[in-house]
C-alpha cells in the first residue's frame, strides 16, 4: 500500500503536493533500559557505538525515507528540535523536524522512543491540491484516499484495482495480513530480479527497480548529520 500511495501521488491525481506529515512513535526506551542489561538499548544509546544520533538515527531516518519515497520529492531544508528526555541518556530519544521540500511543500517529521505504550506504528499523510492519502503500519494492508468532493476511499492489498507496483509486491491473497517481513522479501526479490535481468541482457521491469539504493542510504545519513548540526540536544 505504500507503493500504491506513491504511484497515486506521482500520477498527479492529487495535484501539486502541499503538505506531508510523517511520524514514527516508539515507547520502548521510555525508561533507562540501557542501565539494566538490555543489549539493544545499550548500543543504541551509546555514542561510541550508535554514532551522533539516537532516535533520529535509529527510526527518524525511516520516517524521512518514507516521506521522500511516497511523495517523490526531496527535502531541501529542515529545522530540528531533538531532546534527551530520559535522565542521563547521552543521545536523543525524542524529536521533531520541520521539513521544506524541493517543490515548496512543507512537512513535519516526528520520531520518538519515549511515547510510552507505543510500538512501531509508522504513519504518513500526504496532501495535495486535490486530495491526499494516509497509511499506517498498524494497518499495513489499508490505504486511505481522501478527496474534498467525495467520501474517503479505502484501498486494500491484493485487490484487482491496485497498481501493478502494488500487486507485484503483494505476497498473499487479499485479506491475509502481511507487511513488515514481506517488505524485506520484496526488496530482496526485486534486487535479484533486476540483477538477473541485467546478467541475461534483458531490461528489468519498472516494478522490479522500485527498491532503495545507495542514494537513499546517503540521503538518510545526510538527514541525520543535518538534524544534529542544526539543533543541539535539549535536556
Amino acid at each position: 500500500m505504500v507503493k500504491q500511495g506513491r504511484r497515486m501521488v506521482l500520477s498527479g491525481i492529487f495535484g501539486k503536493i502541499r503538505k506531508i506529515y510523517v511520524e514514527y512513535p516508539q515507547g520502548w526506551l521510555s525508561s533507562p533500559l540501557e542501565n539494566s542489561g538490555n543489549a539493544q538499548a545499550a548500543w543504541r544509546t551509546d555514542p561510541s557505538k550508535s554514532g551522533k544520533a539516537g532516535a533520529m538515527g535509529d527510526i527518524g531516518t525511516h520516517a524521512f525515507n518514507l516521506a521522500e519515497y511516497v511523495s517523490g520529492l526531496q527535502v531541501s531544508k529542515l529545522c530540528a528540535d531533538i531532546n534527551s528526555v530520559v535522565e542521563g541518556r547521552m543521545l536523543d530519544d525524542d524529536g521533531a523536524v520541520l521539513l521544506k521540500f524541493d517543490n515548496g511543500a512543507s512537512g513535519v517529521l516526528v520520531a520518538t522512543q519515549v511515547a510510552a505504550g507505543e510500538e512501531n506504528n509508522v504513519k504518513i499523510r500526504v496532501y495535495g491540491e486535490l486530495g491526499g492519502i494516509e497509511w499506517q503500519q498498524a494497518d499495513a494492508n489499508t490505504l486511505k484516499v481522501m478527496r474534498p468532493d467525495k467520501a474517503a476511499e479505502i484501498y486494500r492489498t491484493g485487490t484487482p484495482y491496485v497498481s501493478s507496483f502494488a500487486s507485484h509486491n503483494s505476497r498473499a491473497p487479499a485479506g491475509h495480513p502481511e507487511g513488515y517481513l514481506e517488505a524485506f522479501a520484496n526488496h530482496y526479490r526485486n534486487f535479484f530480479l533486476t540483477i538477473n535481468a541485467n546478467m541475461n541482457g534483458e531490461i528489468p521491469k519498472e516494478e522490479w527497480l522500485d527498491y532503495p539504493g545507495i542514494e537513499e542510504g546517503v540521503r538518510g545519513m545526510m538527514f541525520i548529520d543535518k538534524v544534529v548540526r542544526v539543533r543541539k540536544i535539549s535536556r
